[in-house]
């Protein structure tokens, strides 16, 4: 009997922490450098959080190593919900590509929301020979290993393994440029140091606006709203092609659930609003959401299917 009263006193503790959370500033840690298209995504969150919760909520990108530095980061970090990881499909990528971590993917970081989702939109200068999907695949045949592809979170990055996927499928080598962070990538693009960048939208579409690259395909099984005149990679001559790149935020491991449940219940009801998600599709995403049950299950899903891909590949970093 005194143990169940101990536990419901608990329970009862908890509960009302959660409730008062965040009692003070909030480190959200961006496992790529700025700039990129999460790190612009994270940025409108964080503003946003930061006015919902009246406690600042400070951007710290840890860019580098696949994204591994800053999940390691948050993995390590003390379980009090102070420190969060807005992660991306790299993390989910990174438990296989990397044989040996600090940490362990599925153990030490609790999904707790999926923010949005988006796709990668493959782009070269407007002077590059390239005016199609079938031109590079062409292009490369002819030329095994000569043209260039960057990532902007580096190796084992969703846009590396974008890339990976985009070889296996086309049967071509192409040469892998890894990045820190995606303006990295594109500057070398417009440099001439690269043949193609296969990015995200919301970095890539200011750049397509102005006429400073050329879009060929996006990742989607359809056209992205942003782009509609821009067709898939897989109606553009790659059947099979499809990369959708998902946002969302993970806590340390033995984060209260009560915490867990709050910091969801708050992003989904800030995200799902209209301005919210107006303000996300002009970025070229789309706005989710979800219960961190939801999240933990996709998550789970989605380390499974990088898995085949890393391994059909044959890449990794070890």
């Amino acid at each position: 009997m005194k143990s169940f009263v101990a536990l419901a006193l608990l329970l009862a503790f908890s509960l009302a922490g959660a409730q008062q959370y965040p009692l003070k500033p909030v480190r959200m840690v961006i496992h790529i450098g700025p700039g990129s298209s999460m790190d612009i995504v994270g940025r409108v969150l964080a503003q946003k959080l930061n006015e919902a919760w009246g406690q600042p909520v400070i951007v710290d990108n840890r860019g580098g190593a696949g994204g591994t530095i800053g999940m390691d980061v948050v993995a390590k970090a003390p379980p009090d919900g102070y420190t969060i990881l807005f992660g991306s499909s790299s993390v989910a990528i990174a438990a296989s590509y990397y044989k040996k971590l600090p940490y362990d993917t599925l153990r030490d970081l609790e999904p707790v929301t999926q923010i949005s989702s988006r796709h990668n939109v493959l782009v070269v200068t407007p002077g590059s020979p390239y005016n199609s999907v079938k031109d590079v695949i062409a292009a490369a045949k002819a030329k095994p290993g000569q043209l260039s592809y960057g990532s902007g979170g580096g190796s084992g990055s969703s846009d590396h393994l974008a890339g990976e996927l985009f070889k296996l499928i086309a049967g071509v080598e192409m040469l892998h440029v890894p990045y820190k962070s995606g303006p990295a990538a594109l500057n070398d693009l417009l440099g001439g140091q690269l043949s193609i960048y296969l990015g995200g939208i919301p970095i890539n579409l200011p750049m397509i606006k102005a006429g400073k690259v050329k879009a060929l395909g996006t990742s989607g099984t359809k056209r992205s709203p942003q782009l509609p005149q821009v067709p898939t990679i897989a109606e553009a001559g790659l059947p099979g092609f499809e990369v959708n790149v998902w946002y969302g935020l993970f806590a340390p491991r033995r984060t209260s659930p009560a915490i867990v449940e709050k910091i969801s219940g708050d992003v989904k009801a800030l995200i799902t609003t209209t301005e919210m998600r107006e303000r996300f599709t002009a970025l070229g995403v789309e706005a989710e959401g979800s219960a961190p049950s939801e999240f933990k299950t996709y998550f789970r899903s989605d380390v499974e299917k990088w898995r085949k891909v890393v391994k059909a590949a044959g890449v990794s970093a070890d």
